[in-house]
């Protein structure tokens, strides 16, 4: 058997973690409504053959690398941009967090406490984007860009929890009812 790469064994454990576990059954104990009725929405739906959360979470961390990118290469004069972006970023995450804790409902064992970890990420990095914005719209844009950065380096991380479940684990595939 080959051995695993780290980023391998990094998923593995967390896993396995039973911290994960527990994260997962608080998660689900805070959101079982938001849950049932997020998993009956439009938001949940076979018609694409696949789940709906990875294409929106195009949108979210696009508009959220965007606001990095000008806030490390446009200047002072791409600050409105940026905060923008940031915005446009969060308006998407509400959708895109709705279609994922629908998918992640229907996950059990190991790709259930992975996704609850990934969860956690993303969540994390909404509020930094959150605190990101509200710096920004107060004049405060040296701790906007910040915690822009900070946002996205924990994104990144919950990124490949949620691409190693979609992409690796086929968690995103949907059958279509006939």
């Amino acid at each position: 058997m080959a051995s695993r790469s780290l980023p391998q064994r990094a998923v593995h454990a967390v896993g396995e973690s039973p911290l994960s576990e527990r994260l997962a059954r608080a998660q689900e104990l805070a959101y079982q409504p938001l849950i049932d009725w997020v998993r009956d929405s439009p938001l949940h739906t076979d018609v694409l053959g696949h789940s709906l959360h990875p294409s929106l979470t195009d949108v979210t961390t696009g508009c959220w690398l965007g606001t990095s990118l000008l806030d490390l290469a446009g200047g002072s004069q791409s600050r409105r941009g940026a905060t923008l972006l940031a915005g446009f970023g969060l308006l998407a995450s509400l959708p895109t967090a709705l279609a994922g804790a629908g998918d992640w409902a229907e996950l059990s064992g190991e790709e259930r406490r992975i996704g609850a970890v990934h969860a956690l990420g993303a969540d994390t990095a909404t509020f930094l984007f959150a605190g990101s914005l509200v710096a920004r719209l107060r004049g405060r844009h040296g701790l906007g860009t910040k915690l822009a950065m900070a946002g996205n380096l924990v994104m990144a991380g919950a990124g490949f929890l949620g691409g190693h479940l979609a992409l690796y684990r086929g968690t995103a595939r949907r059958s279509s009812v006939s």
